[in-house]
């Protein structure tokens, strides 16, 4: 089973002509409200991979739709909190393109409680697989409870944050991220990938699909492209990587069946708009292969 501790968001999502220059103010030619939240969408797409996923984060007394939205996807919400602080949101531009420009509000993403978190992890085991992003707090004491228990840890280091991704990546056995981060935390590390001490790694690179970092007496480096297509919104396209990614390993396929199903899953949810609601199903994702 995968444990997912990930934020759950509101987003407001305006299409733009373009992203807004400093001190310009545009008109929307729509605007729509959405489930979000780096966390909420891995787990709908863990969820839309047929994986079994357990939630665990907060909400505020305004999300309760939100997490009404995640149960109706098979997500368990049990460990999903409500505080008295607003839930999270996103303030999302999309111009014609498809590219994004986000801010995000972190409200009730930054009050995880270590009691709620370890009552969620209680009976997982080395079978399972935790995944962390940079949305909530909480991680460091999420890993120490991993570490305890034998979990897997796959760890999204996103929005990029160095002083965290330095704590946290010692106790990864995956790590997930894009290219720009990628260069953020080898800059970091000295630029020297064995001095990480993380086995795995997997670079997301947009269009140009993904690349896989594998440590196997000696570094391996593979990589796999995607398919040409008409994107319209790439808002969600990682997270939905992310989701297909851990689905896959925690359904025991290996990484590189698991990483060539989650870049097909990205390069179709980025020819639809919106976020969570738009991250494929298997089922869309294995007529997209044809």
């Amino acid at each position: 089973m995968i444990f997912n501790m990930g934020s759950v968001n509101i987003d407001y999502v305006y299409l733009v002509p373009h992203l807004p220059q400093p001190g310009e103010t545009l008109a929307a030619a729509s605007m729509s409200v959405e489930l979000g939240g780096k966390g909420a969408n891995m787990s709908v797409a863990i969820a839309k991979a047929d994986g079994r996923v357990r939630h665990i984060g907060a909400i505020g007394p305004d999300g309760a739709w939100a997490k009404a939205r995640l149960a109706e996807h098979g997500i368990d919400v049990d460990h999903i909190a409500t505080v008295d602080v607003p839930t999270g949101h996103a303030i999302i531009n999309v111009d014609p393109q498809g590219e994004n420009a986000i801010v995000i509000f972190p409200g009730a993403n930054h009050e995880q409680s270590h009691q709620v978190i370890a009552a969620a992890l209680a009976e997982a085991g080395a079978a399972d697989l935790l995944v962390l992003q940079n949305e909530t707090k909480g991680r460091a004491f999420s890993v120490a409870q991993a570490r305890e228990r034998g979990i897997r840890v796959m760890y999204v280091p996103a929005p990029y944050d160095q002083k965290a991704v330095i704590g946290l990546l010692p106790h990864a056995h995956i790590v997930v991220l894009n290219e720009v981060e990628f260069g953020q935390m080898m800059q970091a590390a000295g630029r020297d990938v064995a001095t990480l001490g993380v086995p795995t790694i997997v670079v997301t690179r947009g269009a140009q699909g993904a690349l896989l970092l594998e440590e196997s007496s000696g570094w391996s480096e593979r990589n796999f492209p995607a398919p040409k297509v008409d994107a319209v919104d790439t808002t969600g396209a990682g997270d939905t990587f992310a989701g297909y990614l851990a689905a896959g390993l925690d359904a025991g396929s290996s990484t590189e069946q698991a990483v060539e199903r989650a870049v097909l899953a990205a390069a179709l949810k980025v020819t639809r708009r919106g976020t969570a609601e738009a991250i494929p199903s298997l089922a869309e994702v294995q007529a997209f292969v044809g």
